[in-house]
């Protein structure tokens, strides 16, 4: 009974920081349980459609200058992340299974004359996910993506380059067994 008087408290929170922000707007949204959204006040823009349901332990960073936009119908399952340092648009009617994640960055580096790591210093560039869309649990989406309408992408899917419309992509993995 605590628990569920804590998990109502802790949406109610989170849907109250979102209406506070300046740049944010949405129609209808439904919160789980532990969702997180950090949003940066000098954010571009997040914009969330209508009917969008975020399920249990979701966590969404808005970085300075960014834009996040989301459609209509969206749905996220458990444990899904989405990272936005530039701008990411999710189309209506679109679903994600659990444990999604997508990046629209990556950390920047020198290779030459020594390799180093800049830990707060990135590459960025836009993701793009088109309407009518089922993305499979533990699909990572990575910078520069764009993902045309009707597409699935099936579930431990690393997307790295554009998918285009109605399109099934699958994670061919080949089991092999040996006898002991």
């Amino acid at each position: 009974m605590l628990d569920e008087i804590l998990a109502k408290i802790q949406r109610r929170s989170q849907i109250s920081r979102l209406k506070k922000h300046p740049h944010v707007s949405f129609k209808g949204i439904k919160l789980g349980i532990s969702d997180h959204f950090v949003l940066h006040e000098n954010l571009k823009k997040v914009t969330i459609g209508s009917s969008v349901s975020f399920r249990n332990y979701v966590h969404v960073l808005v970085e300075k200058n960014a834009t996040l936009e989301i459609g209509n119908n969206f749905f996220m399952n458990n444990f899904c992340s989405i990272n936005c340092l530039d701008s990411i648009s999710i189309g209506d009617d679109t679903l994600f299974g659990e444990n999604v994640k997508l990046y629209d960055h990556n950390h920047a580096y020198q290779s030459q004359p020594e390799f180093k790591l800049f830990h707060s210093e990135f590459t960025t560039a836009p993701i793009r996910i088109g309407n009518n869309c089922w993305l499979g649990s533990n699909v990572t989406v990575l910078k520069g993506v764009t993902i045309g309408d009707n597409c699935i992408i099936g579930a431990g899917c690393v997307i790295h380059k554009d998918i285009p419309a109605n399109t099934t992509v699958i994670n061919r993995q080949d089991l092999i067994f040996k006898e002991h």
